[in-house]
């Protein structure tokens, strides 16, 4: 199914950012949110309670996120809670710190995480759907002369391990003739994929075992980097950075990419932050093999045909004979802490259905009486038309609300989203979309601790 989304450049326009910019309560205080609606799941009404404290106390933070949803007969829908991790993911984060501070660590949902400069990996989402979500955890600390920035995908089965160590050599002298360049920053990254899935170039699936039998597997899918960032212009307003970075897949190819990055603190006004990066990519070699859609794309079953057919992401890696460049583009503005919106596509030269958009938007401030949250991704991009069209290659979140009282929200919330495809043996080994609609009433009382 296929649904024009036109009217989405002009909320866009509108709205703010919420994913990349931390939005988190205040240090001491806390929220509780809690809702109820009607849920339209693929053309199916459910009945939704959700519950979503979050509570924040110096540099620490805790969000939970309990949802209930039961059937016109009044049964708890069975994706709620049927694995371990369900349970789980109640907890929706406890972090401490925040991303890009000295120390940052958080435990859950680990939404839009990069390394280093996203050459590798780059906003990768451990829970694109509502029913798989896992709990994994991200640690970055920097000690000043060096430090380091990892992730573990998923707790409880295979799934992404990644570390990158930084060193800033010229601080350990004590020397200040050259005060730019002590800022001069080398990295090496080694990022790897243990899940079971990640390496299958062949295999059949068996309809009468209901089970996909691997006849080839390269194993777990692992990339090593080395990056340099050159910090040209490093003070409290603005920061000017050039950038190099050189992966390896192994067992495939490898790429380069070399970049600008400009960030902007304009005295509490205008907050900026853009990139511009050109890709040198050899054959077998996919920059930001790890992205927002990896989870979705790593490995499907099209159970939809006969015979069933497979994808994974390491099938298109193994059949790209022909080397091709690329551009990536990134824009964030932040206008007196009232809206942001941020967004960025890549493409490549030649090939077709290369291009991947990302786009994620709120604006919900303290003493105005609405609401509008929205978010967009998709990847295989082939041309502009196919950008706002909402099918298996797409994520798209929007919600406007509007609140009669200052604690009191009422809000139509639409997702197209996706649901697992599981096999006799409960494993996911495919997604499909999903579309949920759900008028909602949610309840928000803001408190100090």
């Amino acid at each position: 199914m296929k649904l024009r989304l036109s009217a989405l450049i002009i909320l866009l326009s509108t709205v703010s950012l919420f994913a990349q910019f931390n939005q988190y309560p205040r240090p001491d205080e806390g929220v509780f949110t809690g809702g109820a609606g009607l849920m339209w799941i693929d053309g199916e009404p459910h009945y939704r309670l959700s519950l979503r404290p979050e509570v924040s106390f110096a540099n620490f933070g805790v969000g939970l996120d309990l949802n209930l949803d039961f059937d016109k007969e009044g049964k708890l829908r069975k994706e709620n809670f049927n694995e371990f991790s369900d349970y789980l993911s109640i907890i929706r984060y406890i972090r401490y710190g925040l991303k890009n501070e000295p120390v940052y660590i958080r435990l859950g949902a680990l939404d839009y995480y990069t390394i280093g400069h996203g050459t590798i990996m780059n906003r990768y989402n451990n829970s694109p759907s509502f029913d798989t979500r896992k709990i994994g955890l991200a640690a970055d600390i920097d000690f000043g002369q060096f430090g380091f920035e990892s992730i573990y995908g998923t707790f409880g089965e295979g799934g992404i391990i990644a570390l990158r160590g930084y060193v800033r050599p010229l601080q350990f002298s004590t020397s200040t003739d050259l005060p730019i360049l002590r800022n001069i920053e080398v990295g090496t990254t080694f990022a790897s994929d243990f899940n079971k899935y990640a390496g299958v170039l062949g295999g059949n699936y068996n309809p009468v075992s209901d089970e996909f039998e691997i006849t080839q597997d390269n194993g777990a899918l692992t990339i090593i980097g080395i990056d340099i960032g050159f910090p040209v212009i490093k003070s409290s307003l603005a920061t000017l950075t050039l950038y190099a970075d050189y992966n390896k897949i192994i067992d495939f190819g490898s790429g380069t990419a070399t970049g600008i990055k400009f960030d902007l603190e304009g005295l509490g006004l205008v907050s900026l932050t853009a990139k511009l990066e050109r890709r040198f990519n050899n054959d077998q070699y996919i920059p930001s093999y790890f992205n927002s859609f990896y989870e979705l794309d790593r490995f499907r079953v099209d159970k939809a045909n006969s015979p069933y057919l497979f994808q994974s992401k390491v099938q298109q890696l193994a059949v790209l004979t022909d080397p091709d460049n690329g551009w990536f583009g990134e824009l964030g503005v932040r206008v007196l802490n009232l809206f942001d919106i941020i967004g960025s596509y890549q493409r490549l030269d030649k090939t077709p259905k290369s291009g991947i958009l990302h786009l994620y938007s709120e604006i919900a401030p303290e003493d105005m009486p609405f609401v509008a949250r929205a978010g967009y991704d998709k990847v295989r991009i082939e041309s502009e038309k196919d950008i706002f069209t909402l099918d298996d290659r797409s994520y798209f979140f929007t919600e406007l609300g509007y609140k009669p009282m200052p604690y009191l929200l009422v809000s139509m919330v639409y997702h197209w989203t996706f649901a697992p495809v599981r096999d006799a043996g409960d494993n996911v080994i495919s997604y499909e979309t999903q579309k949920r609609i759900e008028p909602r009433i949610s309840f928000i009382f803001p408190f100090g601790l």
